[in-house]
């Protein structure tokens, strides 16, 4: 079982996301609401990889991401990003970050899981 992190503001985002992790049978999934929460959260529950959005009142991802890097737990964690402004200049900025991969959004809750997989086993 995957556990993953799951950061978005969205409750609807957040709905398909879980049901679409969780039918596949390979993901357990801990949401959260905002970065804060996140940082309350994560290291208890000591996810094999996170998803962040990016846009996000309070903190966006990169700064969750950033806050979540300085736990030693969590410092090399796989982090995924999905975003809606998937321009060219970001990626690169996200995965000089470190980002195993962006997914833009809307995505597709079919193939969710495949891509979180294969950003797991081959990041960038």
């Amino acid at each position: 079982m995957i556990k993953l992190l799951h950061v978005e503001d969205d409750a609807d985002i957040r709905e398909i996301a879980k049901m679409a992790l969780e039918i596949s049978g390979d993901f357990e999934v801990m949401q959260c609401v905002s970065g804060q929460d996140a940082l309350d959260a994560a290291e208890a529950f000591a996810p094999d990889v996170m998803v962040l959005d990016m846009m996000m009142p309070g903190m966006t991802g990169k700064e969750t991401l950033t806050r979540l890097r300085e736990v030693a737990a969590l410092k090399d964690v796989p982090a995924i990003f999905m975003t809606a402004r998937a321009q060219h200049a970001e990626l690169e900025e996200l995965r000089a970050m470190g980002a195993a991969d962006v997914i833009s959004k809307p995505f597709d809750p079919m193939s969710l899981g495949d891509q979180i997989k294969a950003a797991m086993a081959n990041p960038a």
